[in-house]
Parts: C-alpha cells; sequence; structure tokens
C-alpha cells in the first residue's frame, strides 16, 4: 500500500506531502516532501494512533448517571452497584461499544485495567478467565489492540477482607491470582500485562509475589489518587504507597504509575529514578475530584506522561493531553508548562510503550502502520496553525474521519452513523 499523506506529524513537526508504504502492517518507508502520482493521495493531517493507557470499559455505563455531590469514595458505590450486574456477556457487549467508541476517537491501543474476575459471590466461572476474554474477544472484533491489565484485588483495605461485590474480584491471594493468569497467552495484538489494583488492596507481603509474576512485562497500579489511601499506609506501615511498591520491587521501568496525585517530593524523585511511567487521566481525576496531580515535577524526576480515559466520563485524547497543560495553568498561574510535542508523545509512543507496544505510536520505518487522520478544517481546528500545538490545541475526537491500525483502514463515519444506538442498548442491558 502507497499513500501520499498531504500533511503528516513527523516527530515533533507537521510535514507536508509524506510519502509511506506499508507492507504486512508496518511502515517500510517514510518519503517527506514526495511527489507520486500513483500513490493513493490522503487529504487531511496524519498523526500516529493514541494510546489509551488507563480503561475500565464497563465504567462507560456510568457516564451522565453519577454525575451527583459526593465524592470518590459515593461514586465508587454506585460503581459496584454496576459490576454486580455484569457477566461475561454482558461486559463483552458493553466493551464493543466503548472500544469502538475509542477506536472512533483515534485510539489503536488500549490499556484494560481489568479487576472483575469471578461470578456473584465470587463463583469461579468454568473458565475461570472467562470476564477477561471477553474482554480480548471485544478488542478483536473492534480491532483494536489491547493490554489485559489482569489486576490483583485482595482486599477492601489494610486487613480487611473483601466486602461485597469485591468477592468477585478476588482470587484469594497473590499466588492463586498468578496461577490463574498464567492461563492466559500474549499475541501480537493482544498482550497479556499485570497490575496492582492498589497497595490497600493487596496485603502488603503479597505485593513481591504479584511483582515477580509480572516480570518484564507490563505492571500498573493505581498510586496516591486519593489522600485517604496515603493515610491508611502510613499509619498501618509508616510508609508512602510509593515506598511500599519499591520495598516490595514492584517500581522500575516496566511500571506504571496511575494518577499520582497526592505525591510527597520522595515519591515523585523515586518515580522518576525508577524511570516508571506515569498515568494521568485528567477528564477522570476532576470529575471524581481527586485533585490535581505534580505532572512537571514528575517528568523533571525521569518519570515518563502517559494518559487514560480511565472512568470514561469522556474519551478524548486530545481533551487528555490539553488537561495536563490547562490544569498546570490552573494550579500555578502560568502558561506554557508542557511543550505539545511532549504532550502528543504521552498520547502516542510513550503510552504505546508503557503497553508493551513499543513499535507504535509513531510515523517512522518499522513501526507498525497506525494512521489517524484529522480533519484541518473542522468547526474546531479551522485557522489552526499547521503545528504540533495547533493540533493539541484545538482538535477533538469528533475531527478524527479515519484510522488505521496495523495496515487495516476503519470506517469511522459508517462506525459512528448507529453506535449512540448501540451504546444506549449495551447500557440498558448492563444495567438491566
Amino acid at each position: 500500500m502507497r499513500l501520499l499523506l498531504e500533511r503528516a506529524v513527523l516527530g515533533e513537526e507537521v510535514v507536508d506531502d509524506v510519502l509511506v508504504e506499508i507492507v504486512d502492517g508496518r511502515f517500510s518507508s517514510v518519503t517527506p516532501g514526495a511527489d507520486d502520482p500513483t500513490a493513493q493521495v490522503l487529504p487531511g493531517l496524519a498523526m500516529p494512533g493514541f494510546a489509551n493507557v488507563h480503561s475500565h470499559a464497563f465504567h462507560r455505563a456510568l457516564r451522565g448517571r453519577t454525575q451527583r455531590t459526593g465524592s470518590f469514595w459515593s461514586w465508587r458505590e454506585e460503581m459496584y452497584r454496576l459490576a454486580e450486574r455484569l457477566d461475561p456477556d454482558r461486559l463483552h457487549d458493553l466493551a464493543v461499544v466503548t472500544f469502538t467508541e475509542m477506536l472512533c476517537a483515534g485510539v489503536t491501543s488500549v490499556g484494560e485495567f481489568h479487576y472483575l474476575h469471578h461470578g456473584p459471590g465470587g463463583r469461579r466461572y468454568d473458565d475461570p478467565n472467562a470476564m477477561g476474554r471477553a474482554l480480548l474477544a471485544a478488542a478483536a472484533e473492534v480491532g483494536i489492540r489491547i493490554t489485559l491489565l489482569d489486576t490483583c484485588y485482595l482486599a477492601a483495605g489494610i486487613d480487611r477482607p473483601p466486602e461485597g461485590v469485591q468477592v468477585r474480584f478476588s482470587d484469594g491471594d497473590a499466588e492463586g491470582w498468578a496461577l490463574r493468569v498464567a492461563e492466559l497467552q500474549s499475541t501480537d495484538t493482544a498482550r497479556v500485562g499485570a497490575a496492582i489494583h492498589s497497595v490497600r488492596a493487596v496485603p502488603r507481603d503479597q505485593l513481591p509475589t504479584v511483582a515477580l509474576a509480572a516480570g518484564d512485562r507490563p505492571l500498573h497500579v493505581h498510586l496516591s489518587e486519593q489522600v485517604a489511601e496515603n493515610d491508611e499506609t502510613l499509619v498501618a506501615w509508616g510508609l508512602t504507597p510509593t515506598e511500599a511498591l519499591a520495598a516490595a520491587g514492584a517500581l522500575g521501568p516496566a511500571t506504571t504509575a496511575v494518577h499520582g496525585t497526592h505525591l510527597t517530593s520522595d515519591d515523585v524523585g523515586m518515580l522518576g529514578r525508577a524511570r516508571a511511567y506515569v498515568c494521568f487521566c485528567p477528564t477522570t481525576e476532576r470529575d471524581l475530584g481527586d485533585g490535581i496531580g505534580p505532572s512537571c515535577e514528575l517528568a523533571a524526576a525521569g518519570a515518563r506522561l502517559t494518559l487514560g480515559s480511565d472512568s470514561q466520563a469522556v474519551i478524548d485524547l486530545f481533551e487528555e493531553m490539553r488537561s495536563v497543560e490547562l490544569h498546570e495553568r490552573l494550579a500555578t498561574q502560568r502558561r506554557g508548562l508542557w511543550e505539545p510535542p511532549a504532550l502528543l508523545a504521552a498520547a502516542t509512543s510513550t503510552g504505546q510503550g508503557s503497553l508493551g507496544f513499543d513499535d507504535a505510536g509513531r510515523i517512522a520505518v518499522g513501526a507498525r502502520a497506525d494512521l489517524v487522520i484529522i480533519d484541518p478544517e473542522s468547526p474546531r481546528t479551522a485557522g489552526a496553525d499547521a503545528s504540533v500545538a495547533g493540533l493539541v490545541f484545538t482538535a477533538a475526537s469528533p475531527d478524527v474521519v479515519a484510522v488505521m491500525v496495523d495496515g487495516r483502514w476503519h470506517d469511522v463515519p459508517a462506525l459512528r452513523a448507529d453506535l449512540g444506538p448501540r451504546l444506549e442498548r449495551a447500557i440498558i442491558r448492563a444495567w438491566a
């Protein structure tokens, strides 16, 4: 396949007339400033595919139903109420439409932080990975890559057994979790990673077991999202959650710390020295009232920024990108703390790397052939500079007009045409 991209993001620049050749789902050549009358001309602005590093697909059924007074903890009760109703079929159907919404927003890889493992009352399905396989099947059906971040979740809090629907999350202990996950196999487009739900949900003496089982695969963890989490670990262990992860051997270059909203300066330094990824989910963090995390301090320390949609309050990686900078502006009353190319890298190449797809997220020879085509003349993008800054601060998911994943085109207008009714049906069924 030979394509002449009218404009394309190459590295930190927007370049005109980029000829790309695609063989076996990868870019075999990339030539800027080309003129090839035999190539198919692709109008618009082409950019690499997004990585949605932190997703809970089933949370999509909460959008517009939980925007009330309260706190993160009251929102969590609504989420648990939904989790009680799901089985593999309902989860699959909900994931298909949620992943389709992501694909239409330019997402080519998703990190699915999956902890809803078992049936009501903690009963094991005949296939103990039935829920995880439902998510893997949904991603395959949609044509999006997935890293299933199978999550160890064993406790309601420090020294507290699972409560209520949490029994569906637990494998009894970390060894039982590891044995179940070992039955899942990675493929070229579906990776199996690992996750620690949080240090309050995995007993301290079992954290090393999870880290050891993860090996060099992606290991993700909710970290210091809430002040209450920090307070609980400090009282029980005299450690911050970050310090507890480090002591357990769970902090390294394959680790992605999700949120990191309430970190100490020492925590920031530890994450930076470990070269860990840190995943910010700004639209969820403001929706739940989590707070504003120290993104600039983390980057300065050496941590690598990635982005996620988390609770699906919004599925728009452009919004997540610029929100990192806009939140910093609110906190500091200064502008320009994040360079736009760094924000774009967080949503593309760095994010893909945190999911184990190091060969994605850039338009370059040898990389996976992912393309997202943006309409540069939409009501949002019209008149903007032909630059990465113009793209990051104007575009939105409705401006995505075509998406390629591993060399395969997806017809975004056709997918959008009936997506609303499909989402409605799946969400009604999920709550039934």
